[in-house]
């Protein structure tokens, strides 16, 4: 009796350390929130990093850090469409971001036959893929365009998710004895990066249509779903799409993974909107998006980085950037979407509000750029998404569509349509005065 009377005290007090610790742990990770500087309003979807540029977690709805070791501090807070902000100690109740506010090039429609809107992104990611052995980590910077039909009457599809125009890889390769090597190129494509594109129009909510602040929180199956901020003409969508499966509905082009032997353990978008006027937000009004997704597995299970049965764990964080965007013509952009590009001859435009890259990354850049490709044979197929170039800062109102335009030939073509059809205006307007003033001599004899 009393050896079992010992072995309950036992139990109950392993229980009871371990609801202890459970709630000690969820009391660190909420301690600390991120929050808007000026209106205070918390920032679901905030990611924090490592000073090696790894992902640690996400901010929740409530804009609650993840837990966070003592030993990973500092650490540094990024959300798009706000400064990024370095944290050095746990000691602080709220973390205040700086908004870092978006200016784009004004957009004209110059005549009704302008239909179609055509975007010019900038992407910045870091992916790592991890096994029980060995860890490659990614960084990228893209350039990619997006094709958008508003007016649905019109026969062409278009693409709504990013099509790559030029691009930078840098693979680190580290084993498990911590033994490193970089490259840039890598026979296994693990980034989710290419697989969320842009919403079409979306409804505000009732309750933010005529406020200039607010916020409204949209519930899922589990746990909110969507997070709508208001901040004057400025919209800030936050999307958990595990919550809740209708929530599927923010990245159409992902339905096919969620299946059984791909296992998402975290999954965040966030849109950001500016000067909108309407009760809807539309990819006119876009300026960017950025994403937050950790699964176990990649995709219709494609490859094993290592042994068959061994499982591998990706992560993905990425930012896109809308740096320019134009309504163009059914032609114009039939001819932009069969162009086939010279990746020579495109360069990479970095938005002056992307931050600097941590010094771990710059390092990276570094021992990748000074590997001489003519010394070394990399017995492996090159990563088509792997270009070269440099990349230049983008100045505000630089419309680099207009370059992309030149190189394609587009801007000529539309020059000389131009020409003509001013040639043809100048051509009536003299027919026109010479018949004026035949008329008036005619008149006067």
């Amino acid at each position: 009796m009393q050896d079992s009377v010992i072995r309950y005290l036992r139990l109950y007090i392993v229980v009871l350390a371990v609801v202890l610790t459970g709630l000690m742990t969820e009391g660190q990770a909420g301690n600390t929130v991120v929050a808007d500087s000026v209106t205070h309003v918390p920032l679901p979807g905030a990611s924090v990093f490592d000073f090696q540029g790894h992902g640690i977690g996400v901010c929740n709805s409530k804009g609650r850090m993840p837990y966070i070791s003592a030993s990973s501090y500092p650490v540094i807070v990024r959300c798009l469409g706000f400064k990024e902000k370095t944290v050095s100690n746990a000691e602080t109740d709220t973390i205040f971001l700086q908004e870092n506010l978006t200016e784009l090039p004004e957009v004209i429609v110059e005549t009704r036959q302008h239909k179609i809107l055509h975007l010019l992104g900038y992407v910045r990611e870091y992916s790592t893929l991890t096994t029980y052995t060995d860890t490659v980590f990614l960084f990228r910077e893209k350039m990619v365009d997006y094709m958008l039909t508003p007016d649905k009457k019109i026969r062409f599809r278009g693409w709504s998710q990013p099509r790559v125009l030029k691009s930078k890889s840098y693979y680190r390769f580290t084993d498990a004895l911590g033994i490193d090597s970089v490259s840039n190129e890598c026979n296994y494509h693990f980034s989710w990066s290419d697989w969320i594109g842009i919403m079409s129009v979306l409804q505000i909510p009732v309750t933010l249509k005529r406020v200039e602040y607010g916020t409204d929180t949209v519930y899922g199956k589990y746990s909110p779903t969507e997070v709508w901020i208001r901040n004057k003409d400025r919209i800030n969508i936050d999307v958990n799409v595990l919550a809740d499966t209708t929530s599927r509905k923010w990245v159409p082009n992902l339905s096919a993974f969620f299946q059984n032997y791909l296992d998402f353990d975290n999954f965040r978008v966030r849109f950001n909107y500016d000067n909108v006027v309407k009760d809807s937000v539309s990819p006119m009004e876009l300026t960017g998006y950025s994403f937050n997704i950790e699964s176990e597995g990649r995709g219709r299970n494609m490859f094993r980085f290592n042994r068959p049965d061994e499982p591998f764990f990706v992560s993905t964080y990425a930012e896109v950037y809308i740096i320019d965007k134009e309504y163009i013509t059914l032609k114009e952009a039939k001819k932009w979407a069969g162009i086939k590009f010279n990746t020579e001859e495109i360069e990479i435009y970095e938005p002056a509000e992307a931050p600097e890259l941590q010094p771990a990354v710059l390092a990276l850049i570094e021992r990748v750029e000074g590997v001489n490709p003519e010394e070394i044979r990399l017995k492996l197929t090159p990563d088509h998404r792997v270009g070269q170039g440099k990349i230049v800062k983008r100045d505000l109102g630089y419309r680099a569509l207009q370059l992309l335009k030149r190189l394609t030939g587009i801007s000529a073509a539309k020059a000389h349509r131009n020409m003509n059809r001013r040639w043809e205006e100048f051509k009536k307007e003299q027919i026109q005065r010479n018949n004026n003033r035949t008329k008036r001599e005619a008149s006067n004899n």
